[in-house]
């Protein structure tokens, strides 16, 4: 009976990881030719219909980009800036 209970548990684990990982791609944006998921810090480019080409990929492609960003981490615009007091 404890060998069944062991087994389940390590079923469960794996199917939390297998959940959680699957949450985390989801969110993600990756190169429309390669594939990649740009790495923080990387320039990316974003093309008509919402495609987005990785760094290396770019030269591949002959129309300009409607834009271009740097990919941040997760932590973007979440943190707390200190700041100097103002001089009175």
């Amino acid at each position: 009976m404890e060998v069944d209970s062991v087994v389940d548990s390590i079923q469960l684990e794996r199917e939390l990881l297998r959940k959680s990982v699957n949450a985390l791609r989801a969110g993600v944006d990756r190169c429309h030719d390669c594939g990649r998921t740009p790495l923080i810090g990387e320039r990316v480019y974003r093309y008509v219909g919402g495609r987005i080409a990785c760094e290396l990929c770019r030269a591949l492609r002959r129309e300009q980009p409607e834009s271009s960003e740097i990919v941040h981490s997760g932590e973007h615009g979440h943190c707390v800036r200190l700041t100097s007091p103002r001089a009175a």
